[in-house]
C-alpha cells in the first residue's frame, strides 16, 4: 500500500499580501496587453478588408493593372491580380493570430477570476 500525500493548494502556505498583489498586478496587465495586440490585430485586418474592397472593383474590371505594395519597408510595383490572393492570405492570418490570442484571453481571464476567488479577492473602489 502506498501513501499518497493531498494535491492541491492546499499543502502550499498562502502568499503574502504582497505576493498576492503582485500576481494581481500581473494578471491585469497579462490581459491588458493580450486586449491592446487583439485591437492592434482587428484594426490591421479592417484595413486589409478596405483595401481588398477598393482592389476588387479593379480586379473585376482591370486585373493588370499596376498598383503598389509596401513590402519589408520597401515599396514595389505589382499588378493587381498579384497583389489580391497576397492580400487575401495576409488577412486570413491576421485573422487566425486574432481568434489564437481572443482564446488565450478567455483562458487568462478565467485563470483570474478562479485567482481571485481563491483568495476571496475583490478589488476595491475609490
Amino acid at each position: 500500500m502506498s501513501t499518497s500525500k493531498p494535491k492541491g493548494k492546499a499543502s502550499q502556505p498562502r502568499p503574502s499580501p504582497q505576493e498576492l498583489q503582485q500576481q494581481y498586478n500581473r494578471y491585469q496587465n497579462d490581459l491588458q496587453t493580450l486586449a491592446s495586440k487583439i485591437g492592434e490585430l482587428e484594426q490591421e485586418a479592417e484595413e486589409h478588408n478596405l483595401v481588398l474592397s477598393t482592389l476588387d472593383e479593379a480586379l473585376a474590371e482591370e486585373p493588370d493593372r499596376k498598383c503598389f505594395r509596401l513590402v519589408g519597408g520597401v515599396l514595389v510595383e505589382r499588378t493587381v491580380k498579384d497583389v489580391v490572393p497576397a492580400l487575401k492570405t495576409n488577412r486570413d492570418g491576421i485573422q487566425k493570430v486574432i481568434a489564437s490570442l481572443v482564446e488565450q484571453y478567455k483562458s487568462k481571464d478565467e485563470e483570474f477570476e478562479s485567482f481571485k476567488r481563491e483568495y476571496n479577492i475583490r478589488p476595491v473602489s475609490s
